[in-house]
């Protein structure tokens, strides 16, 4: 476990790793295209070794250059073991995203249901849906679920979301590419991570446009086999939650590394809050010490939709709005367990949040925490627990440390390098 005590206001520049989320789908679309993919930036956190792993126990070949510990070369290989047991996909999410690759090299996918944070029911059904699209064929039992691919279909595919599935949206856009089918996908999710994979296959040669109601793809002209060289965009997430972390404390960072883009509505939920933000050419800047709270207030609404504020910078947001005036709600209906999670641990720190149902809540601000011994029981929950523990009086004990490390490589390590009173104790 660690503990964290208040201090000084963080000050200091520091750059995020890459982005887990980003570089999950990315390395299922280096298998799913099948020919050399050269992965920069990738993060360090377990949810990505276990990816990495999977591919080798697939079949892929996965190499490191020398003196290169962020970069990997996904490449395919001649053996085509048949219906490979891949038992650590139930440890990750995001396991779902190898579908299209297995089915393009095994022509099938057996995969036990997928793990992750313990956030609330994500079925998979619309992914089947998706695949059946294809022509391909589902089944499923206790234990997990097969995807196999019947008979080879040649067209057009057309289908429309019934919400904006991020997962659903990966497993259409990879399993075009496996299939080397044109896409027409309604309701598509265009999240930043979803882009990142976009502008990699546009690398490639995919014909691609995106609006809001309607995401299309046109493969390209056939023979194309020379590597790829594809880099993961740095974390907008451990990013956001470490300028939640500088602003709870009155601090003065350079956060650099992420894109603009990606973290936008953050830097408006920042800005709304009265904490000068700016986000431009790789560099997420905080002026807290300028900081003039507004007292308005703040509406941290989930959301799905482009340009929306993405479900997990709600957690460290939460943690900042503690410590700041105004009547502020928060709402998580992607992840309906997350708040289960977090306001519990949140009230042992003394944080008074009204609970209006299982998903939203508001709270007024500013409060008075005191330090106590929390529970990180996701990834999200101890990043925000970490938030808060820098300006609850006392000392914060944070365990649960493995959950915060699936996403993380080292936020402690990067809080620390802003100054903040973070140690890591034997229980």
């Amino acid at each position: 476990m660690i503990a964290v005590r208040p201090g000084p206001p963080l000050a200091g520049t520091v750059t995020v790793d890459g982005s887990k989320n980003a570089a999950l789908p990315l390395l299922a679309a280096a298998a799913a295209l099948g020919r050399p993919v050269r992965l920069s930036n990738i993060p360090a956190n377990t949810d990505v070794q276990i990816m990495l792993a999977l591919l080798q126990q697939a079949g892929w070949h996965v190499a490191q250059p020398v003196g290169e510990p962020t970069t990997a070369v996904i490449l395919p290989t001649e053996s085509r073991c048949v219906s490979p047991v891949l038992v650590q996909a139930a440890h990750i999410r995001a396991s779902y995203y190898l579908v299209p690759a297995l089915l393009s090299r095994h022509g099938e996918a057996r995969l036990p249901w997928p793990g992750g944070c313990r956030i609330g029911a994500r079925g998979m059904e619309l992914h089947f849906k998706v695949y059946e699209a294809f022509g391909d064929r589902s089944a499923v039992d206790d234990s997990g679920y097969r995807v196999e691919s019947v008979s080879p279909r040649t067209g057009t595919v057309s289908l429309v979301l019934p919400f904006r599935s991020r997962g659903a949206t990966v497993a259409s856009v990879l399993r075009a590419v496996t299939t080397g089918r044109p896409l027409r996908l309604g309701e598509p999710n265009l999240s930043p991570e979803i882009l990142w994979v976009l502008d990699a296959l546009r690398m490639v040669g995919w014909e691609i446009r995106a609006s809001e109601h309607l995401l299309s793809l046109v493969p390209p002209s056939p023979g194309q086999d020379e590597a790829v060289v594809w880099e993961v965009p740095g974390d907008k997430i451990e990013a956001g939650t470490l300028a939640c972390a500088v602003a709870a404390t009155g601090g003065t960072a350079r956060i650099e590394g992420v894109h603009g883009r990606d973290v936008g509505p953050l830097v408006a939920a920042l800005r709304r809050l009265g904490i000068p933000a700016d986000a431009d050419s790789g560099v997420l800047s905080l002026r807290s010490q300028d900081a003039r709270p507004t007292g308005r207030a703040l509406r941290a609404i989930a959301s799905l939709s482009p340009g929306g504020l993405d479900a997990d910078f709600e957690p460290p947001l939460m943690a900042l709005a503690l410590n700041l005036p105004g009547t502020h709600l928060f709402a998580d209906a992607i992840n309906p367990g997350r708040h289960g999670n977090l306001l519990p641990q949140l009230t042992r720190l003394g944080a008074e949040i009204e609970e209006i149902s299982p998903t939203e809540c508001r709270l007024s601000g500013p409060q008075r925490l005191t330090g106590a011994g929390v529970e990180a029981s996701d990834i999200r929950t101890g990043s925000a627990l970490m938030v808060a523990g820098l300006t609850a009086s006392g000392v914060t004990t944070l365990g649960g440390l493995d959950q915060l490390r699936r996403g993380h490589a080292d936020l402690p390590g990067k809080l620390r390098a802003l100054g903040a009173d973070i140690c890591e104790v034997t229980p």
